[in-house]
C-alpha cells in the first residue's frame, strides 16, 4: 500500500455554507461540480477534499453523528512565510472562520496559527523553516 492520503472527506452541517467558505471565501478549485449537488470535490495539490453531508457521510460509514467531542483531527495548510501564515489566516477570518489561535512564533522555532472551518474542523496555518511543506 502507497503511504498516501488521496481524499479528505469533511462531513459539513450547512452544506451551502461550507461550499461558500471554501469555494468562495479560501478559492478552492470545485470538479465538475454542479449547483444543487450535495457533494463536491475540491482539487488540491497531491489530494483532494471533499465535502459532504455530515449526517449522509455518517450513514455511509454506519457510525451515529453525534459529533460529541473533539474528532482527533486537524488540517494544515503549510506556506514558506510569516506573512503569508499571516495572510491565510486573514483570508479564512474574513470568509467567516473562527480564529481559534492568533498568528505566533512556536516552540519548535516554526510560525503558524489556527482557525475553525464553519463547521469546526480546525485548520493549521504554519510556516516551517525547517522542512519545506508547501
Amino acid at each position: 500500500m502507497k503511504s498516501k492520503i488521496s481524499l479528505i472527506g469533511l462531513g459539513v452541517r450547512d452544506f451551502d455554507k461550507s461550499l461558500r467558505f471554501y469555494r468562495d471565501g479560501l478559492a478552492f478549485k470545485t470538479h465538475n461540480y454542479r449547483d444543487g449537488e450535495d457533494h463536491v470535490m475540491f482539487v488540491m495539490e497531491g489530494s483532494w477534499l471533499s465535502l459532504y453531508p455530515r449526517d449522509k457521510l455518517a450513514a455511509d460509514a454506519t457510525v451515529p453523528d453525534d459529533g460529541a467531542g473533539f474528532s482527533g483531527i486537524t488540517l494544515a495548510h503549510n506556506v514558506s512565510s510569516k506573512t503569508q501564515v499571516e495572510a491565510v489566516f486573514a483570508q479564512a477570518v474574513n470568509s467567516g472562520a473562527s480564529a481559534i489561535k492568533p498568528p505566533q512564533d512556536v516552540s519548535w522555532g516554526g510560525y503558524h496559527a489556527y482557525f475553525a472551518d464553519p463547521d469546526g474542523y480546525l485548520w493549521e496555518v504554519a510556516f516551517n523553516p525547517f522542512t519545506d511543506l508547501t
